[in-house]
């Protein structure tokens, strides 16, 4: 780290009115390009709600996304990635409603931003990680 570098605060990074703060959305970013895959990968065929995260993934990555939607997709998918959240998503049943609640959230505010084509690539996406 640089001498003029400001260490990133874990809180500030999970609020939400801090979701378009430029740091934290880098931040997210990060987060979400290392641990999306292989956090949906092991966890497509136990979550109902699957379609739908992919559908978010691709909207966040497409150049036509707004910049405030797209930062606001990226602050949800780290939320999804993080291994700590408010239900540890170890526990069978329950693990996944905090992670369903937050995309439920997003998806109701920003659905708009998600087109017909995140949905298709969603539905490609989640048939080739089943057939693997």
């Amino acid at each position: 780290m640089t001498d003029n570098a400001k260490p990133i605060d874990l809180e500030a990074v999970l609020d939400p009115a801090q979701a378009l703060v430029p740091a934290v959305q880098r931040v997210n970013e990060t987060r979400v390009s290392r641990g999306f895959w292989p956090k949906i990968r092991r966890t497509a065929a136990r979550i109902p709600f699957a379609d739908q995260v992919l559908s978010v993934w691709f909207a966040a990555r497409d150049p036509e996304t707004p910049a405030t939607a797209k930062g606001l997709m990226l602050g949800a998918l780290a939320y999804f990635v993080m291994p700590i959240d408010a239900i540890p998503d170890i526990f069978a049943g329950i693990g996944f409603t905090d992670d369903a609640a937050v995309i439920a959230a997003l998806i109701a505010t920003l659905g708009a931003n998600i087109k017909r084509r995140h949905r298709d690539a969603a539905a490609e996406a989640l048939k080739r990680i089943q057939s693997d």
